[in-house]
């Protein structure tokens, strides 16, 4: 297998514009090697960070015997460009790129070693990357298999041949190859060339761990042509030295080089050190089992991958290999992203296939209403794209990420009944995710609305229950599930709409959530039950129910009420001096313990979203028109009656404030200081 691939996926892009077999690049997995042998020649130590000396980093290798040179297709040329120059987005995925090459390298070593088959070297499986400014080289090497002179003409002279792919077809009755399989990364053949992205040179050392191999000095400019010959004293793996250009000297930090490879390459099963201090110190722990994972470990690796310094409330390691391979571990943090104010975060799952980062912060593998949730999500199925840095869409990313959200929302679930008091903490800080999911995410809005939570007029102030629970609850005469929004849980106690559920009974969900009134909108049932306003027309067949009850079981109330005549004309007049907001006085048939309130009214929310939306605008804000109902038992209405032929100016200032007082119950009065000179008015009339 080529040592040099990129990473798994299909080579449709390349294959449609029928290369040659001859034609050059491939992420030919040149297996880096340690190079420090017997017999090699001297060289001066290179001072490290950590004060070891490298000096098989720095060793240069005999080449006496002729070179081979052998020139590139034309064709071939110009897609050694195309790889080298306009195939990758960033440049620094070239640390990537062949890290991943000398990672595939070991493993088929390792996989050799342990199926008992010899090999000529006993160096210990790892990268070693050295830097050297005056010389503006950078130098990648591997103890892996290595490559004899005809694999480095297939691999490395044929541009989109993999290799490692043909290393895995080669053993395909083997009894180890899918597990080998599983961790080779390498199937596309062009990563090896996107050093030319920040090389003008580069040369490759190399001796296969067959023995008797000889080693072999692979050289080109990526112009033209490459050369082949023989080196003396190579020690089995592959080194490859680039030539760094003068536009991409930053390559030469060593800081720049540590930062690429723990975005990247940080979970390569293999040590990776640059000038001899090791950098990929955090353990991929998705592939271990999650018994063994302790709560420190999940804390450190939390913290790493989310750059927080919270801890996880809740982590999940979850892995499936039906019907898309899946790795993964997620958390839950303690803290919302976007508290305080702060913007919109970017989602926090990042996407990796066989341990080597493929998108940070990957868009569209969850929902946007999951970008809370941190973690890592690992398939070796991933449909990429050559350059190994998108993903192509089909049905295997939305199988994925189905997949995936499901199971999240499942977690959920079992944690809010494996610890209540501790899910409700964890629903305060992060309700408005949930709530967003159950407006937005249609396909999953049945499982999320278990996730809800509310305060209820069955518990006491800051006690919360599920919809479930609720359910659970009803009397079997119920039909509807009742939920009132509200500023707080006070003005709903207080509210006129809510005083009949009280006398009742009944138990009523108290929404204070900006969100809630559209959660309630989209959601319009559960378990079969409709979501039902209390200050809805949804809600007047109970209540007009429960007024018939009470006038039959109170004909003394019915007593005090006034006539059907007397009704009919305060109705007409209250129409005329309460003003051009109201449509419609009427008698309710509902049953009210307040004298007034009114109906069809629009929404508080979606009034409170257009005042946003106005602006600064200096233009008032129109209330829709809405319906009045009062009640003829109420003191305060048969008062109005005697009084409006008594003192019509004090008449008329009391249906305002009886009007004011309804849209505040309602909640869509914007300004209340407008009602306060007529208010005191009416005090003066009072005490004088």
């Amino acid at each position: 297998m080529r040592q040099f691939s990129t990473y798994a996926a299909r080579s449709s892009a390349l294959a449609a514009r029928r290369l040659a077999p001859s034609a050059i690049a491939g992420a030919a997995v040149v297996s880096s090697s340690r190079l420090a042998t017997k017999g090699a020649m001297p060289a001066a130590p290179i001072a490290t960070r950590g004060g070891a000396a490298t000096a098989g980093f720095a060793r240069c290798y005999s080449t006496e015997a002729p070179a081979e040179k052998h020139e590139f297709k034309a064709e071939t040329k110009k897609l050694l460009h195309i790889v080298a120059h306009s195939l990758y987005s960033q440049r620094e995925v070239f640390v990537r790129e062949l890290i991943s090459n000398s990672s595939d390298a070991l493993e088929k070593l390792r996989h050799l070693q342990a199926t008992s088959q010899d090999v000529s070297t006993e160096a210990p499986l790892e990268v070693n990357i050295s830097v050297d400014k005056e010389a503006k080289t950078i130098t990648f090497c591997d103890s892996g298999i290595g490559m004899t002179a005809d694999e480095l003409k297939d691999n490395l002279g044929t541009i989109a041949r993999s290799g490692s792919k043909a290393y895995i077809e080669k053993m395909q009755d083997g009894a180890d190859t899918k597990d080998m399989a599983n961790t080779i990364v390498g199937q596309f053949g062009v990563g090896f060339y996107s050093a030319f992205m920040v090389g003008d040179k580069i040369t490759v050392y190399t001796r296969s761990a067959t023995p008797g191999s000889a080693g072999y000095c692979w050289e080109s400019d990526g112009l033209g042509s490459y050369t082949l010959s023989k080196a003396e004293d190579v020690p089995v793996g592959t080194k490859i030295v680039i030539s760094v250009k003068d536009d991409a000297k930053e390559f030469l930090g060593e800081d720049k080089l540590q930062e690429v490879i723990k975005k990247y390459s940080n979970f390569v099963g293999f040590p990776i050190s640059v000038n001899g201090e090791k950098v990929n110190t955090v353990e991929a722990l998705w592939t271990k089992d999650k018994n063994s994972i302790t709560d420190e470990d999940h804390e450190n690796f939390y913290q790493f991958v989310s750059g927080a310094w919270d801890k996880p409330m809740y982590n999940l390691v979850y892995k499936a290999d039906g019907p898309i391979s899946i790795r993964s571990i997620l958390y839950a943090p303690t803290r919302s992203p976007e508290a305080m104010g702060f913007e919109r975060v970017k989602p926090g799952v990042s996407l990796y296939s066989r341990k080597v980062l493929i998108m940070p912060n990957a868009p569209g593998l969850l929902p946007e209403w999951l970008r809370f949730i941190q973690g890592v999500v690992d398939s070796e199925d991933l449909p990429l794209n050559l350059s190994r840095e998108l993903l192509q869409n089909g049905p295997v990313i939305m199988r994925l990420k189905s997949i995936i959200t499901s199971r999240i929302i499942k977690w959920l679930q079992e944690e809010s009944k494996r610890d209540v008091e501790k899910y409700d903490e964890f629903y305060k800080v992060f309700a408005s995710f949930i709530k967003e999911g159950t407006c937005q995410d249609t396909a999953n809005q049945k499982e999320i609305s278990k996730l809800l939570r509310f305060e209820t007029s069955g518990k006491e102030a800051g006690k919360l229950i599920s919809l479930d629970e609720y359910v659970e609850s009803m009397p079997s005469e119920q039909e509807h599930i009742y939920y009132f929004c509200t500023p707080n849980r006070k003005v709903g106690v207080e509210s006129p709409y809510y005083a009949p559920f009280k006398q009742h009974g009944t138990e009523v969900l108290f929404l204070h959530h900006a969100l809630d009134e559209f959660v309630m909108g989209r959601l319009q049932e559960f378990k079969g039950k409709r979501l039902v306003s209390v200050d809805s027309k949804e809600a007047n067949s109970v209540l007009e129910k429960w007024n018939k009850a009470a006038q039959a079981e109170s004909p003394e109330s019915a007593a005090t009420a006034l006539t059907t005549e007397q009704a009919n004309e305060l109705t007409a007049w209250l129409l005329t001096n309460m003003g051009p907001s109201v449509k419609e006085v009427k008698v309710a048939e509902r049953f009210m313990t307040y004298p007034a309130i009114v109906t069809d009214f629009e929404s508080p929310a979606v009034r409170r979203m257009m005042k946003m939306m106005a602006g600064d605008s200096e233009m008032p804000m129109q209330m829709s028109p809405c319906n009045v109902e009062i009640n003829p038992r109420d003191p305060v209405i048969a008062g109005l009656y005697e009084l409006k032929s008594k003192d019509e100016e004090l008449a008329q200032k009391i249906a305002q404030q009886l009007f004011d007082n309804a849209l505040i119950a309602a909640g869509i009065l914007d300004d209340p200081r407008s009602m306060l000179k007529r208010l005191n008015e009416i005090l003066a009339k009072a005490v004088n």
